[in-house]
């Protein structure tokens, strides 16, 4: 008897065991008893509505489009387009160095310009989700001797609707153009100096890398960290995206992977060079890839860096005084509305001979991504790409152009 019961308490013993492993494995999986979030339920829904042959009729059209693209207007550069969260068609074009020949492939490194913008303002909005900051706060309330008043906020930079001077030329004369800026001594620079408000704040929409630069500088005040360093541990790697960097012109080792940005000339494309103003972060200095890019989409459809909620607001014209302009701006992104009341939510960018565009769609989490290193007419076209991927609506994106006809056979 005592053997049975002995054996009775160790079977009881090792099964315990084994439901606590089972109970923890299942809780680190979320696999079981997990019920799916809103968002979550939402992304299914959406990936369902896939269907391979479509997304392999608009690949065709696609790559036929771009082959012509690079041939009649010299694109060089990398696409990825996704739709329903499933990449649909992701190439390549040209080279990354036009003197080695190196070839770009979908893991170049592009400097994205102002589509750097949007991870600024991603930044913000976590620091507004965690109760740091908000919107509405006086700018001077999180830089210490800011030289303006209460009517300059957060949501004023956010939206450019500050009236500040674009700090590239109002202090032109100040710099010591052989040592790279910071954002420190930018605003160190404003603090002493006092530039001009170009229009009473808050009164008009007017784009400035000045408002991304302080924007960047808020969240190193209130994070108590480098931006370099905040936006890789709290953006970059959550979302997955290990190909990406802000360059630091005190360590070019980190563009050995990078394309090099040209501009055309009579005998041939011209890199173009860095200066002084690369050292400056927020409104540009981000370098990735057309992979990675497609993470930060995904990232941004799955709320792995901010509640959905939160970038709801950031997707809404801020600019509706004394009415909502077609062309508008959220916090980061553009915003273009078509005629039937639909929203675009974009941006472009433009430095150093890299000429990028980013469409990002939340409805149908669905994106286009061109970034390209030579500075030329191509992105022109991209309404011919939206027409492409949505050719319901290829008559808004076109306004009257005829799409030609080897993108529209065969639907």
């Amino acid at each position: 008897m005592p053997k049975i019961a002995n054996s009775s308490k160790l079977i009881l013993i090792l099964s315990t065991f084994i439901l606590i492993g089972l109970l923890a494995s299942s809780h680190q999986t979320r696999s079981f008893f997990h019920s799916k979030t809103k968002i979550e339920l939402k992304n299914d829904s959406l990936s369902l509505l896939f269907d391979p042959k479509i997304a392999e009729q608009k690949s065709i059209k696609l790559d036929t489009f771009f082959k012509k693209l690079q041939q009649n207007t010299g694109f060089n550069g990398a696409v990825l387009i996704s739709q329903y969260g499933k990449v649909i068609y992701n190439k390549s074009f040209g080279y990354a160095n036009y003197f080695t020949k190196t070839p770009i492939n979908s893991h170049t490194h592009f400097q994205l310009a102002s589509v750097s913008k949007q991870f600024t303002a991603v930044a913000i909005m976590q620091l507004k989700e965690k109760n740091l900051l908000g919107y509405d706060d006086p700018i001077y309330k999180h830089i210490q001797g800011f030289p303006y008043d209460s009517s300059l906020t957060i949501r004023s930079l956010l939206t450019h609707r500050s009236g500040l001077s674009d700090y590239a030329y109002n202090m032109d004369k100040m710099y010591d153009k052989k040592v790279p800026l910071t954002n420190q001594k930018v605003v160190e620079m404003m603090i002493r100096l006092k530039p001009h408000i170009d229009y009473r704040p808050n009164a008009r929409f007017n784009y400035n890398n000045t408002n991304y630069m302080l924007l960047a500088y808020i969240v190193e005040k209130l994070s108590g960290e480098n931006f370099r360093i905040y936006v890789k541990k709290n953006i970059f790697e959550p979302a997955g995206m290990k190909e990406t960097f802000i360059y630091d012109p005190l360590h070019p080792e980190m563009l050995k992977t990078a394309a090099t940005g040209y501009v055309p000339r009579r005998g041939g494309p011209a890199a173009s060079d860095f200066n002084h103003l690369d050292g400056v972060t927020g409104d540009k200095g981000i370098y990735s890839t057309v992979e990675d890019l497609h993470l930060w989409d995904s990232a941004l459809n799955e709320e792995k860096l901010v509640k959905s909620s939160t970038l709801e607001e950031a997707f809404t014209p801020q600019h509706t005084i004394p009415t909502t302009l077609p062309k508008n701006y959220g916090f980061g992104w553009r915003l273009t509305q078509l005629d039937n009341g639909e929203w675009l939510t974009y941006h472009t960018g433009w430095w150093h001979g890299f000429k990028n565009y980013y469409l990002h769609n939340p409805k149908d989490n669905s994106s286009i991504i061109i970034l390209g290193n030579m500075a030329g007419h191509s992105l022109g076209r991209v309404n011919v790409v939206q027409s492409i991927l949505y050719p319901e609506k290829a008559n808004l994106f076109m306004k009257g152009e005829s799409l030609p006809s080897e993108f529209t056979s065969g639907n």
